[in-house]
């Protein structure tokens, strides 16, 4: 059957290769452009743009106009750049508009090809995002192809971690926007708690093309994007719970290296109640009661911290913190923190300094976020393994764009050793050799760890080389520029979204930057110019004569998309290349996923020390593994979309709530349906439908009417009338209320109280939220146990969130009457504004579900934290309130009372 299909496949063509061809016409339309676009002086084919968007006015569409808008974006990368699209990049440039992934291998010039979608759909005039992996491509990228959008009369914007709101607005205001996925997230849910639509930064959700799509949108959305705030500090019991895990024998967990868990068993719970008792941790009942639950949380994280958490493999110590390590990137999350707890129980683990847990303020999967927008682009050089993925959950399909030449390297098949040192001393022959071929060398480990391992065999054996890792990632730029000059060694930790390409002879862009910093004389720069560009053909001959770069993996990922991104730095644009494994049966994917019996049958095949095995069924073996753990993580990320889906219907409604209400000038009306709600609640329950006079619950009622109204009312008297009924009652309550309302309206004004009831429920509203997500975040724990009962854990999810969805909106209402109702403003100055409400002190986090892997920084958010708003040059002195000028009302009490100001001088009356 295979051998038939195989025969079909060359004489039909694949259905990639028939959904290409029919780009190819295009390709020819647009290229029959190109003496016209080259006739016209600057001026004119800059004034192309204001002609295309007049055709679109006049009812055009961005397809009609593509492939002419095509070809003038080819003339202007020409003059401004010196770069010419090829004819695969213009196919590439029409899958990204159409709003599919482009799989181009490395090398090809993705960045080159984005500029042709973001034109064409930056014309309209309602935004384009291009979305990157970090910020140091996101900025490159703006300056660098920013240069063709600014030739053809565009803005263009970047956003950077660290800006100020202003800074974002005018960068998303620009009519393309370049962003990592991180912060157009964050934007997005800092901008839902906000107090007026002015303070907003993002505008609309119409295109975005997503580089890297692979790595954004498969393993970074596993992941949900967190905000949140600082809890109270535990640091002492975080370390009295790391000294007790040391007591605790291996029989009292159950670790499970392929699924990333640690439990306790039967016996080691009761193990560990025994040593809390002893330690003074666990005062009265057992571990798993109520009021321990949260003993258990910490319990649970120090087991992880110990016996899933390896230091220099998942986190570093540096400078008295813990760093996490990105498996994905290998590098160094500065000020990154794992959520939940479980960073402080890796600190407490390595003694350094325990900072404070925070509480979720907000909370978005990727997946939701990048399927706000209208039309979604992707490029990467690997997504084909994955396209399943990509079509179910994005509803992206994946084309596969042809090389603009044919791809010349050679993939040989992997060797397999017993021992990793057996590997290793393999590795480093191999690596002697291709030196002394003059053959350049790429080295990729899965970890910080091996990648010192091997460093530090290499330095034995005295082979210059460079390591790229973590601990490096500042020069990496530069690293990676020259590891295609003959004879470089340079080992690195995964080589996913580095944004710079392996040039054979080394990169020319990079040496004139480093090496004519500094020349002035112009004539003295050309010459060096030349001088570099004549090393760098020199020794681009000697590179391709050894047989071009050779990549060298040293174990297998547990993703083939990763292994696939090692290999695809080798054979760029047409260049000669090979690649091969080396793994061991020690290896982790080898050791977890592959069979017992190999190591006996390599035994029984009399497998000499240092002798491997290779042949195509071993490889054929291993992508089976791989394709099974990549199930299993589609699986992860599936199940955390169905229950994240739940809550984003209730975060629509709740941000698209915030925003009526921020629209509407006057909440009035709101404010007075929900105290009528209120109160029909109140007579509902104290006075039930048909039920007898001596059966009304009066005292309650009038107990809760005085809290929740205000008011002193006779309704002792009133359920004595002869004849009265739960109606008559009911419409009383909303006279009283009603004209006590009015009445402190006259009393501050219109104005002020519109502003009021304003501030009061949206501050009330996030509270419930913050307070909400919280309650969800405990139902998702507690739901996966319900399995065991034989009920679906997401069913139940369902039903669970909508009552508690339910009770927010009652608890809303009730909180929003009671505080707009019993405050009292002695002046218009204390009365809440909503200008003046700042943000809460925020983190960003991008946390696991199933590891606490965290991936954004959870550090400042500075330019949100405002404190006391004078004149310049005005000092404020704490015991003169005149001095004082306008005090955010969350911000500390100009005093010095260590309050918050409206808790303090700013106080409600």
């Amino acid at each position: 059957m295979a051998s038939f299909g195989a025969l079909a496949k060359r004489f039909f063509g694949s259905q990639n290769d028939r959904k290409i061809k029919r780009y190819r016409t295009s390709v020819e339309a647009i290229n029959a452009f190109e003496p016209e676009m080259e006739a016209l002086s600057d001026e004119e084919l800059q004034g192309k743009t204001a002609e295309f968007r007049a055709r679109l006015a006049d009812g055009a569409t961005t397809d009609d106009i593509r492939d002419e808008a095509f070809a003038v974006v080819r003339e202007a990368a020409k003059r401004v750049l010196g770069q010419r699209h090829y004819d695969v990049q213009l196919i590439g440039g029409m899958v990204l508009h159409e709003g599919k992934i482009a799989e181009m291998k490395t090398g090809e010039g993705k960045t080159l090809v984005s500029t042709l979608a973001v034109y064409l759909n930056a014309l309209p005039g309602k935004g384009v995002h291009v979305v990157t992996v970090n910020d140091y491509l996101a900025k490159r990228d703006a300056a660098w192809m920013g240069q063709i959008y600014s030739f053809l009369g565009m803005e263009t914007g970047v956003i950077l971690h660290g800006m100020n709101d202003d800074e974002r607005r005018e960068a998303y205001a620009a009519d393309i926007t370049y962003a990592t996925n991180n912060e157009l997230g964050f934007d997005y849910l800092r901008d839902n708690m906000k107090y007026q639509l002015e303070a907003m930064v993002q505008r609309a959700h119409p295109f975005a093309i997503i580089d890297e799509v692979d790595s954004i949108l498969i393993d970074e959305a596993r992941t949900p994007l967190i905000i949140s705030g600082p809890l109270d500090d535990k640091s002492d019991l975080y370390i009295k719970i790391d000294d007790i895990i040391p007591e605790l024998v291996e029989e009292d967990y159950e670790l499970d290296e392929k699924q990333r868990t640690v439990t306790l068993t039967e016996e080691g719970n009761e193990h560990a109640e025994g040593i809390l008792r002893e330690h003074g941790i666990l005062e009265e009942g057992s571990l798993y009661d109520i009021e321990n639950i949260s003993i258990v949380h910490h319990v649970n994280n120090a087991l992880r911290a110990h016996k899933l958490f390896l230091r220099d493999r998942d986190y570093i110590v540096k400078g008295g913190k813990v760093v996490i390590i990105d498996e994905f990137t290998g590098r160094m999350m500065e000020g990154r923190r794992y959520s939940d707890g479980l960073h402080q129980a890796l600190e407490a683990k390595e003694r350094q300094p325990i900072q404070p847990e925070n509480q979720t303020l907000a909370s978005i999967t990727f997946q939701n976020y990048f399927r706000m927008y209208e039309k979604l682009g992707g490029m990467t050089g690997t997504a084909l393994t994955e396209a399943d993925e990509f079509l179910d959950i994005y509803g992206l399909e994946v084309l596969e764009v042809p090389t603009n030449k044919p791809i010349a390297r050679i993939d040989e098949d992997d060797e397999v050793y017993r021992t990793a040192k057996e590997k290793y001393d393999a590795i480093v022959d191999e690596i002697v050799e291709c030196q002394k071929n003059g053959q350049p060398v790429l080295v990729g480990t899965v970890s910080i760890e091996k990648s010192e391992t091997l460093s530090a065999e290499m330095k034995r054996r005295k082979i210059k080389h460079n390591v790229l890792n973590a601990r490096y990632h500042e020069q990496e730029a530069h690293i990676i520029a020259q590891a295609g000059v003959p004879g470089a060694v340079t080992i690195a930790t995964n080589m996913a979204g580095r944004g710079t390409d392996i040039q054979l002879g080394g990169n020319l862009d990079m040496r004139i930057e480093d090496e004519t910093a500094g020349i002035e004389d112009e004539a003295a720069y050309n010459a060096k110019v030349e001088e570099i560009k004549a090393d760098i053909d020199k020794k681009k001959e000697t590179a391709l004569a050894a047989g071009g770069l050779y990549v060298v993996g040293t174990e297998r990922h547990e993703s083939r998309r990763i292994d696939n991104q090692l290999r695809g730095r080798s054979g760029r644009q047409g260049d000669p290349g090979r690649s091969k494994f080396y793994l061991s049966l020690e290896d982790d994917l080898m050791r977890i996923f592959g069979t017992d019996r190999m190591d006996g049958m390599l035994q029984k095949l009399g497998l000499e020390e240092g002798e491997a095995i290779i042949h195509p069924w071993i490889n054929k073996a291993l992508e089976k593994a791989q394709s099974k753990v990549e199930a299993r993580n589609f699986d992860i990320r599936k199940n955390l979309l169905k229950f994240d889906n739940v809550m984003n219907d209730q975060r629509k409604v709740i941000f698209d709530q915030r925003i009526e209400l921020m629209r509407e000038k006057d909440l009035n009306e709101t404010v007075s349906d929900m105290r009528r709600q209120v109160i029909d609640d109140l007579v509902a329950r104290c006075i039930p439908e048909k039920a007898y006079a001596e059966e009304w619950d009066i005292a309650t009622l009038k107990q809760e009417v005085s809290e929740t109204l205000g008011l002193d009312l006779p309704m002792d008297e009133w359920a004595e009338e002869e004849g009265i009924a739960n109606e008559e009652i009911r419409d009383r309550l909303y006279r009283a209320a009603d004209e006590a309302m009015a009445g402190k309206a006259a009393q501050v004004g219109p104005e002020l109280m519109r502003q009021v009831e304003k501030a009061v429920v949206l501050q009330t509203l996030d509270h419930h939220w913050r307070d909400h997500l919280l309650m969800l975040d405990h139902l998702r724990q507690a739901v996966g146990l319900r399995g065991y009962a034989q009920r679906d854990p997401l069913n139940e999810y369902k039903a669970e969130a909508f009552e508690l969805f339910d009770n927010l909106l009652t608890n809303l209402r009730v909180d929003v009457t009671r505080q707009i109702s019993t405050a009292q403003f002695v002046t218009e100055e204390q009365a809440p504004r909503i200008e003046d409400e700042q943000l809460p002190e925020m983190h960003a986090h991008h946390q696991d579900l199933t590891t606490g892997q965290d991936e954004l920084e959870g550090g400042d958010v500075a330019t949100l934290q405002r404190t006391v708003r004078n004149d310049p040059g005005v000092t404020a002195d704490p015991n003169d309130p005149t001095t004082w000028g306008k005090v955010s009302r969350n911000a500390p009490c100009p005093c010095g009372s260590g309050k918050k100001y409206k808790h303090c001088h700013g106080a409600l009356g």
